[in-house]
């Protein structure tokens, strides 16, 4: 995906006080990008200035989109990187932890392009949703996050057939990085160690740097070679991916790696309930 220069391209990221997002301000800086980002936390007096903005506050965004929109003198890129996670198994209800988590990685990211769209149609510009392998291969105890960023590729697919004449539009796909989005999910005993592989937020964010530079806005984004293959097997064997992952599941319950998590007590006690 080698391609052009980023250099005075005017960008937009949300969830610029993240993980992701605080090494993306770096890196897009560094390769001569002016950079304004969206965050809760403001911080507008920073080389990267971020603006504060409540994204699941449908009236917030498309001021704060203006504004930022308005300090670069237009737009040519939009990522969407902003995210939250957090346990959920799909057997039970959903519950304020699903909900925040459809609203900022789902709805936020579709009030934000909608706000952004006629500066970046004017540009013709670009889109970036920060998604995750879970999107093409969903993880037990994790059904929100798997739910909202499956959701939003489907957004992204559709918003593509809908301006993808004027606005490229790409969704790169990261598995595991070390950060704060899964300290809630450490805390309910449903740490992730062993079941995804864990891989680097420089990776992360040179993919996406890669996607924004490339000639032609690339459809799908894998972040490394493993997840390109991961992403083959998910889309083409899913079969096969069920397996891996009931095995890996298999080996975890076995080992005793989820007794002390209230929220797998149901798996537990079918996976120790002799069959009938």
């Amino acid at each position: 995906m080698t391609g052009r220069s980023l250099a005075g391209r005017r960008v937009l990221v949300t969830g610029a006080n993240g993980t992701f997002g605080r090494h993306l301000g770096v890196a897009l800086s560094a390769s001569g990008a002016r950079i304004v980002g969206l965050d809760l936390r403001p911080r507008p007096d920073d080389d990267v200035p971020v603006l504060g903005c409540d994204l699941t506050d449908p009236d917030a965004v498309p001021a704060a989109v203006a504004t930022a929109v308005d300090r670069l003198g237009g737009l040519d890129l939009l990522i969407n990187n902003a995210g939250i996670g957090g346990p959920a198994p799909a057997e039970l209800p959903p519950d304020e932890v699903v909900r925040q988590q459809l609203e900022v990685n789902l709805l936020a990211a579709w009030r934000t392009t909608a706000a952004a769209l006629p500066p970046l149609i004017a540009a013709r510009g670009r889109v970036i949703f920060v998604a995750s392998r879970m999107a093409v291969l969903p993880l037990p105890l994790a059904a929100a996050y798997g739910v909202s960023k499956r959701a939003l590729v489907a957004y992204a697919d559709a918003l593509r057939h809908e301006v993808g004449s004027h606005v490229g539009v790409s969704v790169v796909y990261p598995s595991m990085v070390a950060s704060p989005i899964h300290d809630s999910t450490a805390e309910a005993g449903l740490s992730l160690q062993g079941v995804s592989r864990p891989e680097p937020v420089e990776g992360v964010v040179a993919a996406i740097l890669r996607t924004a530079a490339a000639r032609r806005a690339p459809r799908d984004v894998a972040t490394t070679r493993r997840g390109r293959l991961e992403m083959a097997v998910g889309r083409h064997a899913p079969a096969l991916a069920d397996r891996l992952v009931r095995r890996t599941l298999a080996a975890r319950l076995a080992a005793g790696d989820l007794d002390a998590a209230p929220l797998a007590a149901g798996m537990l006690r079918r996976h120790r309930e002799p069959d009938s």
